[in-house]
This record gives C-alpha cells, sequence and structure tokens, in this order.
C-alpha cells in the first residue's frame, strides 16, 4: 500500500498509471460495441451458456466474443503473431541477424509482427463471421454481413494491438498482458453469479467450498513458484589495477525457476484456439462432431496438446531467453567462476544442467495448474468456474506481481535519481 500511495505522488509515475487506466477504458468500452446484423441473445443463449472451450476465448477477449464487439478477436491475433515471429527468429537466420542489429532491427521485426497480426485478424475475421452466419439477422444480405463484419473485426484488432504498444511504451507494465488480465477480471462477476445460480439450483454448498479453496491454494502456489530461484554462488577473484585492489566479493546469479513466468502458458492457450475455432465455424458436422467428443475443454485430447504445448513453450523461451555459454564468458571476462565448477566448458555444462532441471520443474508445475480445476471441476460438480481455470489464474497472478515489481522498480529509480541530484 506504501508503494501505491507513492504511485500518486509522484507525477510522472502518476500520469503513467493514469494514462494505463484510461487505455484500459477504451478497451472496455470497445468490448461493449457489437457488430450490427448479429441476434447477440441467441448467439450467447447457443453457444454462450454451456461452458467449453467458446467460454475460454470469450474469456480471453472480456466478453467482447459473446457480444460479438468490434474487439470480438481481443489481443489474441497479436499475441498470436508475436508467437510466430518469435519462432521464426529463432529458426532463421536473416531474422536473427536482423534481431541483432538492435533498435533498428527490433523495431523492423515489429513491423513484420503488425503485418503478420493483420494477416492473422483477416483470417479468423472471415471464419468467425462465416461461423455465426446462422445468428444474422434474415433481413441483412449475408455477403454483405461478411463484409462489414471482417472489416469491423480487423480494425477492432488493429486498434487492440495499438493500444498494447501504446501502454507498454507510455504507461505501466506490459500492455497485452495488462489487456488480458483486464479481460479476465472483467468476467469473474459473471462467475460468481453462475455459481450463485448453481447454488440456488441444488449444488452442495460443501462442493463449492472445496472448488474455492482449491483456486485460493493455487493462487498461494502461483505466487510461491513465480518467486521461487536458485541462487548460483559466484566468487570474484581479487585484481590490483594501478593502486587499487578490486574483485574479491561473494554474490550469486538468480535463476528463476519459472524463466518464461505466464509467457508459456499464455502462447498454449493462444495456439490451441486455431483447431477449435476452425472445427466449430465450418459448418462440417463431422468435424464438429469430432472436435466436440474428442477435443473438448475438458477432454483428454485437448488437454493433451495443451500440456505438450506448454513444455514446449516452457522450454523454447528458456533457450531464447537464457544462453549459458554467453553466461560463462561474461563471469571469465570479469575474472570470477562458479565455487566447485571450473571456468569454460565445465561452466557452460554446469549451468545447462540446472537450467534443464529447473525448466523442467516449471513446466511440470504449469501443467499442474492448467490440469487442476478441471480435476477439482470434475470432482466437485461444480462447472460455474470453467471458463476460469488455471490459465487464467496464472495470468492473473502473474501480471499483477509484474505490475508491482514494476512500480517498486520505478520508484526505486526515482530514490536513486533524487539521490544523484
Amino acid at each position: 500500500m506504501d508503494s501505491f500511495i507513492k504511485l500518486f505522488k509522484l507525477p510522472e509515475l502518476r500520469k503513467r498509471f493514469l494514462f494505463t487506466l484510461f487505455v484500459v477504458v477504451i478497451y472496455r468500452l470497445g468490448s461493449h460495441i457489437p457488430i450490427a446484423g448479429i441476434d447477440v441473445a441467441r448467439l450467447q443463449a447457443d453457444l454462450f451458456s454451456q461452458g467449453g472451450f467458446l467460454d475460454f476465448v470469450n474469456l480471453f477477449s472480456g466478453g467482447g466474443l459473446a457480444r460479438f464487439s468490434v474487439f470480438a478477436l481481443g489481443i489474441l491475433p497479436y499475441i498470436n503473431a508475436s508467437i510466430i515471429m518469435q519462432m521464426l527468429t529463432f529458426v532463421s537466420p536473416s531474422l536473427k541477424d536482423l534481431a541483432m542489429e538492435g533498435v533498428s532491427g527490433q523495431k523492423q521485426i515489429s513491423q513484420y509482427t503488425r503485418y503478420l497480426t493483420i494477416t492473422l485478424a483477416l483470417f479468423q475475421g472471415v471464419v468467425m463471421s462465416l461461423g455465426f452466419r446462422a445468428y444474422v439477422l434474415p433481413e441483412i444480405s449475408l455477403a454483405f454481413f461478411v463484409f462489414y463484419a471482417v472489416v469491423g473485426l480487423m480494425a477492432g484488432a488493429a486498434l487492440v494491438m495499438w493500444l498494447s504498444e501504446v501502454m507498454t511504451e507510455r504507461g505501466i507494465g506490459n500492455g497485452a498482458s495488462i489487456l488480458i488480465f483486464i479481460g479476465i477480471i472483467s468476467q469473474l462477476p459473471f462467475y460468481i453469479k453462475n455459481t450463485v445460480t448453481l447454488l440456488e439450483a441444488g449444488t452442495s454448498p460443501i462442493g463449492v467450498f472445496f472448488m474455492v479453496l482449491i483456486l485460493l491454494v493455487m493462487i498461494v502456489a502461483i505466487v510461491y513458484v513465480q518467486e521461487a530461484q536458485r541462487k548460483i554462488p559466484v566468487q570474484y577473484a581479487k585484481r590490483v589495477v594501478g593502486r587499487k585492489m578490486y574483485g574479491g566479493q561473494n554474490t550469486f546469479i538468480p535463476m528463476r525457476l519459472v524463466q518464461g513466468g505466464v509467457l508459456p502458458i499464455i502462447f498454449a492457450s493462444a495456439l490451441l484456439q486455431f483447431p477449435l475455432v476452425i472445427a466449430n465455424f465450418t459448418g462440417i458436422e463431422a468435424i464438429q462432431n469430432f472436435f466436440s467428443q474428442y477435443y473438448r475443454y475438458d477432454g483428454a485430447l485437448y488437454n493433451g496438446f495443451f500440456c505438450f504445448l506448454i513444455f514446449f513453450f516452457t522450454y523454447f523461451y528458456t533457450a531464447i531467453s537464457f544462453n549459458p555459454k554467453e553466461l560463462s564468458d561474461n563471469i571469465k571476462k570479469h575474472g570470477g567462476f562458479i565455487m566447485g565448477v571450473r571456468p569454460g566448458s565445465p561452466t557452460v555444462a554446469y549451468l545447462e544442467k540446472i537450467v534443464s532441471a529447473l525448466t523442467l520443474i516449471g513446466a511440470t508445475f504449469l501443467v499442474l495448474v492448467a490440469l487442476l480445476p478441471i480435476v477439482a471441476a470434475n470432482f466437485t460438480q461444480v462447472t460455474s468456474f470453467n471458463g476460469l481455470g488455471g490459465t487464467a489464474l496464472l495470468i492473473i497472478v502473474g501480471v499483477a506481481m509484474d505490475f508491482v515489481k514494476q512500480v517498486e522498480t520505478y520508484l526505486l529509480s526515482r530514490k536513486y535519481d533524487g539521490f544523484l541530484e
């Protein structure tokens, strides 16, 4: 609370916070502006009342999909484009060279990401508009509806992408993560309402109590694991430069248990939606029946792919964000060594061994977080929290903690600025 109070005392930080709040208001306003021509009441009654993957997708758009708003696609096209560009940068030599060119190279990659976002929004907009064709009002031509719906959805996705980038630059925190965070917590009142409805319909209060207790325990576990780190002790040798002696101190390298934070589970969730959306919006009955039977949100096939993608993106993000060889060279260059390990290749092997173990533990934890609410819902028969799974909890806690850390870091930097002045 002390940091939160100081947030409003510093003019620049207050300005950033108010700008972030302003962008959030714009985002929530856009999610309530529907694209004309759809029978929204019938759409919600048919597709968003039984739970399942559409409710999960709707959660990421802050309810915009159920209202078929201009922000129905939300931030997901931008996230999917970022995933694809990160993977291409990792495997493509030309993009890898471009990324190493500094600010100019990063700007060019960001521009490619924007183009790819618009392309994905076009594809998803066409699929979504055709998929909702059964709910188009009879007095409106289907071709005309698809045209202006796709234009509206593309414009909405482009605006959300721009809002997230502007928020990252001029606000506090990562803009895309905050928009997902806002979309998730905006749906919490609906989950509470659905829980009350279940209780009135005769659901056991004990089951609801245990479900809420499990979610609270998961939040505590997520906080604990997100803050967990392995400290690798490093000893720096003493050096004499001129008449002064440098080094000789002990320090440590902090290795986070979950290197990628919430990114692996966000990437996995976003990528899993492609086959689900396409299958449900193609109109081909055989494909729809297959996916509704074997690829459900709470089904074994869906969650099996989910676990695989979580492991994949956890290892992938660790590989692109942590370089044991580079870290070993930097330690050696500054006259340091890891105690009990020889410099050079033994240090690289030691670091790789630790990173592999931490990544395995972190990925396993993310899988448990993703699956535990589904298992708990089947056990307690409380289905009102189906959309609010472990993915949503991990994003809520992770983004909130990151926001607080950025505020504290900014406050600390301002303290040192004042000291230097």
